[in-house]
């Protein structure tokens, strides 16, 4: 029989005191458990907190209007408009939140050009309709990127430098802005075009 290289270790076997030190320990975490309970709760509320105004509750209608119910401005021929790219947020500062859309026509070949639309629903909770026009289909513009964030909606457009450039290959990038003031949306920000 061969001894083992390391000496028999007597704290590692289980002994019946072991058992005992431990049933002990436990023990005294349940009776300390007990002793320490937090206070019992009330229904009741006390003088501050019934004079405390009542949280504002939130507009009847919080979910963003889908635009996939919407009527989109397009001349789609026999294909469908599509949404390509959607963000949300609120943007006019009423509470409500818009949701804004980039659109094209379904076409089977090629690049169709984006529109960007603003959807919104009445007071009443109406149906989503399209209140604004950011980019109209008709400037040849590709929307590769779509943000809202604190009431700007941010989008980053291709596009062509001239009429001369083939729609497969937009030669200009640009970074855009809008924020809503004076009851229309307007660029904040200049063009600073870029080809890519």
């Amino acid at each position: 029989m061969q001894h083992p290289a390391v000496p028999d270790l007597s704290h590692t076997h289980t002994r019946p005191i072991h058992w005992v030190a431990t049933a002990t320990a436990v023990a005294g975490v349940v009776a300390l458990s007990s002793v320490l309970q937090p206070d019992a709760a009330t229904a009741a509320q006390s003088a501050d907190k019934a004079a405390a105004p009542a949280p504002k509750s939130a507009p009847a209608h919080s979910t963003p209007p889908d635009p996939a119910t919407v009527a989109f401005p397009l001349e789609c021929g026999p294909v469908k408009a599509v949404v390509q790219k959607k963000a949300s947020g609120d943007l006019d500062g009423d509470g409500r939140p818009e949701t804004v859309a980039v659109v094209h026509c379904d076409a089977p070949m090629g690049t169709p050009p984006d529109g960007v639309y603003v959807v919104t629903r009445s007071n009443d909770g109406g149906k989503p309709r399209v209140v604004a026009t950011l980019v109209n289909p008709e400037e040849r513009r590709t929307a590769t990127e779509l943000s809202v964030h604190d009431g700007v909606v941010r989008a980053t457009l291709l596009g062509y430098s001239s009429a001369d450039v083939p729609s497969c290959c937009p030669d200009v990038k640009d970074d855009v802005n809008w924020r809503w003031k004076n009851g229309a949306f307007v660029s904040d920000t200049p063009s600073h075009a870029r080809t890519v």
